[in-house]
């Protein structure tokens, strides 16, 4: 997959004494029509990432090449195919949404026209066609968040930097988002920068996945061989009868468990599952329903961000 961004030992250092190192040295790549997951706890660098790759921030060191060409010398011809959304940026609040969205086309040298007929799709597809002569102001969050992701699209951008794009989403708007960079990444061969906490949304939609923790890349793989690195899987038992003998048991064994009412859940090695349930029915304790859930990228984030 060739690679249209190209990041190397990327550092960003904000003054104080020590100076605080928000990114340290990281170098990764995104191909092209590839979606790459930017993973971390807060504070680990990741909105400051993105935006020294939009250039809102000076990097401290490091270099940044946009389809071959360095970012530094090349920002006003590299950001004409870069777009960039995110729930947490604000619009001009006087203009309408026709407004913003016909200022923000011409920026990228498109014409009137141009710009009615692609956004009209993209406003019909989040919900907020019929909005168009409405202020900013007058958006409620999730409004403006679908408005910032057609400004985004509008331009037809060939890398869409996108800071937890569905934050304020509801789940149907979400779902809809995520079918919507899919398709972008299939019709158009966009490539994504993509950070989330939803990782639902980071196992459907990246390729490949990034992990941050104070500022420096610890993983980077696709989200399949992440999981594996979780070897234990999670037991969900109902008891009926005998739920006191059921966490001496777990104890006994050193499992960790949490326990509400008549449900238990306890982490074990799949291999330790059979094992277990057999020393329940010895010690007379009953129970109905069983569940095994297999790890997933949640369980990995949390291991992460417990280390």
């Amino acid at each position: 997959m060739p690679s249209i961004l190209s990041v190397e030992k990327l550092t960003k250092k904000f003054p104080g004494k020590p100076p605080m190192v928000a990114v340290d040295g990281i170098s990764f790549e995104l191909g092209k029509g590839e979606i790459l997951g930017l993973l971390g706890p807060n504070g680990a660098g990741k909105t400051t990432t993105i935006h020294m790759l939009l250039g809102t921030l000076t990097y401290t060191s490091g270099t940044i090449l946009y389809f071959g060409k360095d970012f530094k010398k090349n920002r006003s011809d590299v950001l004409q195919n870069v777009a960039f959304a995110s729930t947490y940026v604000n619009l001009p609040w006087k203009l309408t949404i026709k407004q913003n969205l016909d200022v923000f086309g011409r920026l990228y040298g498109l014409s009137g026209p141009e710009i009615k007929k692609r956004s009209l799709p993209l406003l019909e597809r989040f919900g907020i066609a019929d909005k168009q002569n409405a202020t900013v102001t007058q958006l409620s969050a999730g409004q403006l968040t679908r408005l910032i992701l057609v400004k985004a699209f509008l331009v037809r951008p060939l890398i869409a930097l996108l800071d937890e794009p569905t934050a304020s989403l509801d789940p149907d708007m979400a779902k809809e988002v995520c079918s919507f960079l899919l398709e972008q990444r299939e019709q158009e061969g966009t490539s994504m920068l993509f950070t989330s906490h939803k990782m639902d949304e980071v196992a459907e939609l990246c390729d490949r996945i990034l992990f941050l923790q104070a500022g420096k890349i610890i993983a980077n793989d696709v989200p399949e061989n992440l999981v594996k690195t979780i070897t234990h899987s999670r037991l969900e038992l109902v008891i009926v009868e005998g739920m006191e003998k059921a966490i001496a048991l777990a104890e006994e064994k050193k499992l960790s468990y949490k326990s509400d009412h008549r449900l238990i859940e306890l982490e074990m090695e799949e291999k330790f599952i059979a094992p277990f349930l057999i020393e329940l029915a010895k010690t007379n304790i009953s129970y109905t329903t069983v569940r095994i859930n297999q790890p997933t990228l949640e369980d990995y984030f949390l291991k992460m961000v417990k280390k």
